[in-house]
């Protein structure tokens, strides 16, 4: 509240009221006139019907992403994804310089996610647009601001960066496989990785993780329950998500292949015997020379292209894609189906095609006498 007190040197306002975190605080400030003293009052009473004085102090957007990070994503997060959020705050940071969170509106933000996606994918876009809305999210719950600035924008990216994930052939995967087979040495680990990945699409940490432990050889299955953290130099580390803890049924034919790597006398199933598990960078080595001696090309084609390889295998075996969901770890269907939608599309419109075919031999097949005499009534 104001208050007008008539004092020596003219008419002294006092003024009283409370922040947003409900502390009590108060301003004085003298006037030689009373109108002026009275104006003054007058405009605080519509500061605080207003709520400008209950306002917090705005900090930089960039700034703001960066404490909300590193309070509640940071501490449960792989070093690996902390990457993705600090290129997200340099983006933040590089496009609005010193501009605070409050004073960003729904424009200024769709003009930030035009100028990123001018020179990226529509996936990096989307990446870089969910870790922002989930922080203004925040800032909204937490009243730091009025509206949510992220809210309904468009997503525009470079339709020329946006590339399907190659993947192999059935041709091609019976092709790899064999020539894999043939190359197998326990000394070298690498084929073992790359015809493990063939056979159960699973990530590159986790069966760099698998330990002789997760092998069942009298019921055909591997366990994953750990990966291996190898951007930071190796030792174990949990799954990726609580749904990555599967146990994966395989073949014999495979394990006892695997089996050949017990001369080794290791602990994990792929040390070698130089005491090392291969990295990234040198089993995608091997496996782009053995796609080169096959004379497949494929562009961009790496070690975790083989997971998709997989899929590509079980739709083509018609498996279904709830069965192939949980093989791969993920928590619903629905990741399954958004991140291999292209592929679950491409083999739809060959299903549709055969589908059109069949309905075709109704009007052009003629039924026998037989065929009518067995057929089936409702």
């Amino acid at each position: 509240m104001a208050q007008i007190k008539r004092v020596k040197k003219g008419y002294l306002v006092r003024i009283s009221y409370r922040d947003h975190a409900g502390n009590y605080l108060s301003k004085r400030k003298t006037f030689t006139r009373k109108r002026d003293a009275e104006e003054f009052a007058n405009s605080f009473e519509v500061s605080k019907f207003s709520g400008e004085l209950e306002k917090k102090p705005s900090i930089e957007f960039s700034k703001y992403f960066y404490s909300w990070y590193e309070t509640y994503r940071k501490p449960n997060l792989a070093y690996i994804t902390t990457r993705r959020y600090e290129l997200v705050h340099t983006e933040i940071e590089n496009y609005f310089a010193h501009a605070r969170i409050a004073d960003i509106t729904r424009k200024d933000y769709q003009k930030f996610i035009n100028q990123y996606g001018e020179n990226h994918a529509k996936d990096s876009v989307k990446k870089l647009h969910n870790l922002i809305k989930a922080c203004v999210g925040n800032a909204v719950f937490e009243k730091d601001v009025e509206t949510d600035f992220t809210y309904n924008v468009i997503i525009t990216y470079d339709k020329n960066r946006s590339l399907k994930i190659d993947y192999l052939s059935l041709a091609e995967i019976k092709q790899l496989t064999a020539y894999v087979q043939n190359h197998l040495n326990p000394r070298y680990t690498s084929q073992y990785m790359i015809m493990t990945a063939i056979f159960t699409g699973a990530r590159l940490g986790e069966i760099m993780a698998l330990t002789w432990k997760d092998i069942n050889f009298t019921f055909n299955t591997i366990s994953i329950n750990k990966s291996w953290n190898y951007v930071e130099g190796g030792g174990f580390k949990p799954t990726k998500t609580e749904s990555s803890n599967r146990t994966i049924r395989v073949n014999k034919q495979f394990l006892d292949s695997l089996k050949e790597l017990k001369v080794n006398n290791r602990e994990t199933v792929f040390e070698n015997v130089a005491h090392d598990i291969p990295t990234s960078n040198g089993v995608n080595k091997v496996l782009r020379s053995d796609l080169k001696a096959l004379g497949i090309t494929r562009k961009g084609f790496h070690f975790h292209s083989l997971r998709h390889s997989h899929v590509a295998f079980l739709l083509s075996q018609n498996i279904d894609l709830y069965i192939i969901s949980k093989r791969l770890g993920h928590s619903d269907i629905g990741t399954t189906s958004r991140i291999y939608a292209y592929l679950i599309d491409e083999y739809k419109a060959r299903s549709d095609e055969k589908i059109s075919g069949s309905l075709d031999k109704l009007f052009n097949s003629p039924q026998t006498e037989n065929e009518a005499k067995s057929s089936i009534h409702f």
